[in-house]
């Protein structure tokens, strides 16, 4: 089984890419984050012509998380509980959903930003992780054998090696100590970074900015990531990010990531 995750940086305007992608890639289940789409306007039938079906959700131009698989999709779950809203009156966005396919629980996560180290928005996104870590945990306490992958852009470069240059992101959000300490908790919890063993660093990114040529130059960032539960961890055979669906006209900033399960 190969599942993969990918911010694709607006569905409408990457329809014909992604689609390019999962029919020379083998995937059976994509999670897609960033859709930047209401439910309405999806590209369902695009999928759907290609053997996948789709569970979306999207509220707006902003955000947006979505599920295809051409395993089966069961169990949707919009959001999670007690998922921490935005704005003003407080609302959930459209960042998490959640759906079994084949037997594995697959999440597709779009953790807000943060933007400034004094931005209100940061402590939405440590929050945020909170209760996610908290509903996992449980969930995987509840269903202990049943696989659990969190995917998605998690808006955090965990390492130094994560990131190009560290001196340049010197009093920046998605390297601060306590978005760090958010994405451990985590790892303390027992979630496993399955992808690292597999495509260790440094120079290995998921993310390359658009502005100053960032992407040729190298100067990257790791921010997408799936972190398995023990019993999700314990079937991954290999990984790898997609470095190249970065390149040429029409590329999404992030790349896919990949990964493999026995």
């Amino acid at each position: 089984m190969r599942i993969a995750t990918w911010n694709v940086n607006s569905i409408r305007a990457r329809v014909d890419r992604v689609i390019a992608w999962l029919e020379r890639s083998d995937v059976d289940v994509l999670a897609i984050q960033e859709t930047k789409a209401k439910d309405a306007q999806f590209p369902y039938e695009r999928f759907r012509e290609i053997g996948y079906e789709v569970v979306h959700h999207g509220l707006n131009q902003w955000n947006g998380v979505a599920i295809a698989s051409r395993v089966g999709i069961s169990d949707v779950q919009i959001g999670f509980d007690q998922m921490p809203g935005w704005g003003e009156p407080l609302a959930p966005e459209a960042r998490a959903i959640g759906a079994t396919c084949a037997g594995v629980r697959v999440w597709s996560l779009y953790v807000p930003n943060g933007r400034t180290l004094d931005d209100p928005h940061l402590p939405y996104k440590l929050q945020w992780l909170q209760v996610l870590r908290q509903q996992a945990i449980a969930w995987v306490a509840a269903h202990p054998d049943t696989p659990l992958a969190l995917t998605g852009d998690w808006n955090i470069a965990p390492q130094d090696d994560d990131v190009w240059d560290m001196e340049v992101f010197e009093g920046s959000t998605h390297v601060s100590p306590p978005e760090r300490a958010a994405f451990a908790a985590f790892l303390d919890a027992g979630f496993v970074d399955v992808v690292r063993p597999h495509t260790p660093g440094p120079g290995v990114y998921t993310y390359w900015d658009y502005q100053r040529l960032r992407f040729p130059k190298r100067q990257g960032m790791r921010i997408d990531f799936v972190l398995g539960s023990p019993a999700f961890a314990a079937r991954v055979s290999s990984a790898a990010i997609d470095r190249e669906e970065r390149k040429g006209k029409g590329a999404s900033d992030h790349a896919p990531v990949i990964v493999d399960l026995d």
